[in-house]
C-alpha cells in the first residue's frame, strides 16, 4: 500500500509523545509498505529526504519551536501555515492517509483529498479538549469558537479513529462518534530494547527522575516542590530533569531560587533514546506531576523498565496506565518518594497484559487488521 502520514511536528526534530508514536508507526509500516510523511520543515531539515525508510516531505520555510509555540501555547499562525502548505499532498496518490487531529486546521484539506482520491482516512487523536479547556487555552470568546470548530472538523462520516487511550476514546464518543469506528492503540514500548536494558540495569540509584517537554502542563514547578520537600527527610538522593522546551529558563531560575542547584540536575534530551532508557532503569522512581496527559508515555516506559512511577491523584492519565502507578495525595508524595528509595514502601505494579497493548511490534498487524475490517 502507499500510505501518507500527516503531522506538522516530526520526531526527533521535536520530542513529544504524539511525535514519538507517529515516528514509530511510520517507521514500522515502512518495513512493508511505501510510506510518506508530510510535515513542516524544521530547522536543519531538507525539503525532500528519506529517514528510517520513510519518504519525508518537509513543507514551507524552515521553522523552530519558537515558531510553533507562542506564550506557552501552540501558535495559530503555524497551524494556518501548515494547512496552506499540506495541499502538496494533492500531487501524490495514496491508498491511506493517517493524520493527527492536531493542529486541527489542516483537516479540511486532508478530508478533501481523501474524498477526491477515494483514499481511506485514519484520524489519530491524543486528546479531546472540552469547551472549558479551550477557553482556558485561548480565552472565553475565541476558545468557545475554537471548541465548536474543532469538534466539527474532527467529526467525519468517512474516517476511522485511533485513540491513544480509553479516556481519549470516551472523549470521541462524547463528540457523537460511534464506538465501532474508534480503536485504541499507542505503540510506545520496543519490547526487545526494553528487555535488554532492564536485564543490564540491575543496580538502581537513589534518584528521582522525570523526562519530558518543558511546558507549563508538565507542572515542573510542582515536581521541584515535591523534591524540595523530600530532602527535608534528611535522606540523601539525587534528582534529574531531562528535557527541553519553552519553560527551560523559568525552570532553571526556579531551581536557583529554591537553592536546589546542588540537588537537581537538568539535562537536554539524549540523541539516542536508549541512553534515556538506561538512566530511567537505573533510577528508583519517576515522579510525574503533569496535569494534561492523553496517555503518559514516559510513565509507561518507566514501568516497562522496572522503575516505580509516582503520580498525584489529579493526574489525568487513563486507567490502563494509572493502575500501574503509585497514586498519592499531593501532600503525601514527598514521603512516598523517600519510602520508595529506602525500599520500605511504594508497591511497584506492572501489568504485563496492559504493557502488551503498547508494544511497537503490533503496529503493522494493528493497521492491516483495522483497514481490512
Amino acid at each position: 500500500m502507499k500510505i501518507a502520514f500527516v503531522y506538522d511536528i516530526p520526531y526527533p526534530w521535536h520530542r513529544g509523545g504524539a511525535e514519538q508514536i507517529f515516528n514509530v508507526e511510520s517507521r514500522e509500516m515502512a518495513k512493508k509498505h511505501d510510506v510518506h510523511f508530510f510535515t513542516m520543515r524544521w530547522e536543519g531539515m531538507k525539503e525532500d529526504f528519506f529517514y528510517e525508510n520513510v519518504h519525508y516531505h518537509a513543507l514551507g520555510k524552515s521553522i523552530t519551536e519558537k515558531d510553533a509555540y507562542k506564550h506557552g501555547r501552540r501558535a495559530i499562525r503555524e497551524a494556518v501555515y501548515f494547512a496552506l502548505h499540506v495541499r502538496e499532498i494533492f500531487n501524490h496518490d495514496f491508498d491511506i492517509v493517517i493524520t493527527n487531529a492536531f493542529p486541527i486546521l489542516h483537516l479540511p484539506v486532508i478530508k478533501a483529498y481523501c474524498r477526491a482520491r477515494n483514499a481511506k482516512l485514519v484520524i489519530k487523536v491524543d486528546e479531546v479538549w472540552d469547551r472549558r479547556y479551550w477557553q482556558n487555552y485561548l480565552g472565553i470568546g475565541i476558545g468557545s469558537l475554537a471548541n465548536a470548530y474543532a469538534n466539527m472538523l474532527i467529526r467525519s462520516g468517512r474516517a476511522i479513529y485511533v485513540a491513544n487511550s480509553s479516556i481519549t476514546a470516551r472523549g470521541l464518543e462524547k463528540l457523537g462518534i460511534e464506538s465501532k469506528r474508534i480503536s485504541k492503540f499507542a505503540p510506545v514500548l520496543e519490547d526487545k530494547i526494553f528487555s535488554e536494558i532492564r536485564r543490564s540495569s540491575r543496580v538502581k540509584k537513589n534518584r528521582i527522575i522525570f523526562s519530558g517537554r518543558f511546558i507549563k502542563e508538565k507542572r515542573i514547578d510542582k515536581w521541584l516542590a515535591a523534591v524540595d520537600a523530600a530532602r527535608e527527610y534528611g535522606f540523601e538522593f539525587e534528582a534529574l530533569l531531562i528535557g527541553e522546551g519553552i519553560e527551560k529558563d523559568n525552570i532553571e531560575k526556579k531551581i536557583e531560587d529554591m537553592k536546589l542547584k546542588n540537588l537537581v540536575k537538568v539535562k537536554p534530551f539524549f540523541k539516542d533514546k536508549k541512553d534515556l532508557y538506561k538512566v530511567i532503569a537505573e533510577s528508583k522512581v519517576l515522579l510525574h506531576m503533569g496535569e494534561r496527559e492523553g496517555l503518559g508515555i514516559i510513565a509507561l516506559e518507566s514501568i516497562a523498565l522496572g522503575t516505580s512511577v509516582v503520580i498525584p491523584e489529579y493526574s489525568p492519565m487513563p486507567a490502563e496506565v494509572k493502575s500501574m502507578c503509585i497514586v498519592e495525595k499531593e501532600k503525601d508524595i514527598p514521603e512516598q518518594l523517600i519510602r520508595i528509595m529506602k525500599g520500605r514502601g511504594g508497591e511497584y505494579k506492572p501489568n504485563m497484559k496492559n504493557l502488551k497493548m503498547f508494544s511497537t511490534s503490533n503496529v503493522v498487524p494493528f493497521y492491516e487488521k483495522l483497514l481490512d475490517e
